[in-house]
């Protein structure tokens, strides 16, 4: 096995960067020097965790260019829209530090004569964290700014295709004062990082990628016996559901963008949509007007709203669904021909909407990560309801109506960890970020997210 990797941008398929993987014995002196590291880290006041690590943020911000030049050259995302990765850290990482000192309080149980009792949360150890390609900064930040936080020592692990975002992180934390071997963050191959996962001083992991990647870091950990925990943010299949009371306008310009932004590669992408047949053949042509508006090229280009995927293979994937539904009876609506930059066998693809979709059908079921949609009439609330529960995954879904009540009872019979109206494809800090079924399990972002990264301590002093 190779100990380097290249990173080939999707730009034009040339080598963007070199990157050397660690060694076994490199791994395990990471893991001692985070666990000498983490004793001394938990001992530091709050209030001086809190200070190092808006400092970070104040010096991650006055990267913002070099930032947006860095994704759209790993992972396609167009310059126009780069920004919205720091803004989005920043937003995540300033809730966190501020709600910091409430989710990490004592929890006093009440008055018991003669007896003085709390319940403290204290930090687990090592937290070991396996970010995604698609939004390396955002999702990397639900984790390492609350574990740092609560005392806890972090290993970042970033995807290859973004191994680089790992050391502008790297360098914000030291820069802003967090002591050495607080934060660490290396390339590895899966054996190593499996290796990671089964050290003594490691008690959780926390991954965001495949079902099939999540399904590996479960056997890691069993395989090793240290009993350590784990938070899986896994796959995606979004649904999202037009009402006939809806603003159409507003519905089709939220459910084009939350589709194809970032070209639909993120967990939260609307996938699917189901719209009430009285207003469904509108909502098609307002729809396919703001996909059509779209231009697909060059993401380094400043007008370019559209860039490739992350590389061939995912591209050919979703050609792939696309083809296959279409045979099975699929009519796609958005003409390939006024997106002159797709091409067969690069990672540059048009975006489709496709209707006279079904079940049956892989692209209505099947995770694509792509910018394609499949566009579905219902007939009822209750239809829409079983068909929006009819997938393995469960994120996010959408509803989208004027009538603030039947959402809420709509989303109530929802399978999914959080339930929108009239928007989609947002992470509030402030909200719980938990899926269900194959999406995973754990939960990170507001106060709730505190919870896996620490562990209850319970104190019952007598008085004598």
């Amino acid at each position: 096995m190779s100990d380097t990797f290249q990173i080939i941008t999707p730009v034009d398929g040339s080598v963007y960067a070199e990157r050397p993987l660690i060694s076994d014995a490199k791994a395990d002196a990471a893991v001692a020097t985070a666990h000498a590291a983490q004793a001394q880290w938990q001992r530091v006041p709050l209030a001086e965790r809190q200070q190092i690590l808006s400092a970070a943020v104040d010096y991650f911000n006055e990267d913002k260019a070099s930032i947006t030049e860095e994704l759209a050259w790993t992972i396609g995302r167009p310059i126009s829209q780069g920004g919205g990765e720091v803004g989005g850290f920043t937003e995540r990482a300033q809730y966190m530090i501020e709600a910091a000192p409430a989710a990490l309080a004592d929890i006093n149980p009440g008055e018991k004569a003669g007896f003085e009792r709390c319940i403290q949360r204290v930090p687990v150890g090592v937290v070991f964290t396996i970010a995604p390609w698609n939004f390396p900064y955002m999702t990397a930040v639900n984790t390492i700014w609350p574990a740092l936080l609560s005392g806890n020592a972090v290993i970042l692990k970033q995807a290859k295709q973004t191994a680089v975002c790992s050391d502008r992180i790297a360098r914000v934390l030291t820069k802003a004062g967090l002591p050495e071997g607080v934060f660490q963050a290396y390339d590895m191959s899966h054996a190593t990082a499996a290796r990671i996962m089964q050290a003594e001083p490691v008690r959780l992991v926390c991954f965001t990628g495949s079902v099939k990647g999540g399904q590996a870091v479960q056997r890691a950990i069993a395989d090793g016996g240290n009993f350590a925990g784990s938070g899986l943010e896994l796959g995606g299949k979004d649904p999202a559901y037009v009402r006939s009371d809806a603003d159409l306008d507003v519905a089709a310009a939220g459910l084009a963008d939350g589709a194809l932004f970032n070209s639909g590669q993120s967990c939260c992408s609307i996938e699917r949509i189901y719209v009430d047949r009285s207003v469904y053949e509108t909502f098609l042509e307002k729809l396919c007007a703001e996909v059509n508006a779209l231009k697909l090229g060059n993401p380094m280009a400043p007008d370019t709203s559209l860039g490739p995927v992350v590389n061939t293979e995912a591209a050919a994937f979703v050609r792939g669904q696309i083809d296959d539904a279409i045979k099975m009876g699929a009519r796609a609506l958005i003409d390939v021909a006024e997106f002159p930059a797709d091409a067969p066998g690069t990672p540059y693809l048009a975006p489709q909407v496709l209707v006279d979709v079904n079940h049956d059908m892989r692209v209505m079921t099947e995770e694509s990560f792509g910018p394609v949609v499949g566009v579905m009439p219902v007939d009822s609330d209750e239809q829409a309801i079983e068909l929006m529960n009819d997938s393995e995954f469960g994120l996010t879904a959408s509803v989208w109506t004027k009538d603030i009540e039947r959402a809420r009872e709509i989303g109530e019979q929802l399978q999914t960890g959080t339930v929108y109206m009239n928007r989609c494809d947002y992470l509030d800090p402030a909200l719980a970020w938990v899926g269900v079924k194959n999406t995973g399990r754990g939960c990170s972002l507001s106060v709730v997210g505190f919870e896996q990264l620490t562990r209850a301590k319970s104190f019952h002093f007598k008085k004598i």
